[in-house]
């Protein structure tokens, strides 16, 4: 077993409860660890034998340009995407942060985290 973990990818989207903040959307981090068997991969260096990292990001970036009230509902989003797309992931973890957000006080984020088993 091994992971791979996709740090600090930034976005800008437009999710929230608010009504300006699905006009003018906000900045956003999203951070993500997936885990998988990579000893095929690891003997092999082919890269069909592991996760592409390049699938990983285009399935949160694609999740994100959807807009949606709860950084949860986001989250819940990309992992069921990434078990449904790529059966090797065993376990995934997403952590979808809120840059400087709204809420009324100097507060630099707000981050959700869920993770998921692969059924």
């Amino acid at each position: 077993m091994g992971k791979i973990k996709l740090n600090n990818i930034r976005v800008h989207a437009k999710h929230g409860c608010l009504q300006e903040e699905a006009i003018i959307g906000s900045d956003y981090r999203v951070d993500l660890e997936v885990a998988a068997d990579f000893s095929e991969a690891a003997s092999s260096d082919n890269l069909a034998q592991t996760v592409d990292y390049v699938h990983l990001n285009n399935i949160v970036k694609e999740e994100m340009a959807i807009k949606s009230k709860l950084l949860e509902h986001v989250a819940k989003r990309i992992i069921d995407r990434i078990f449904s797309e790529i059966k090797m992931v065993t376990t995934a973890e997403v952590a979808v942060s809120k840059i400087n957000p709204p809420i009324g006080g100097d507060v630099e984020s707000v981050t959700v985290i869920l993770s998921g088993k692969n059924s």
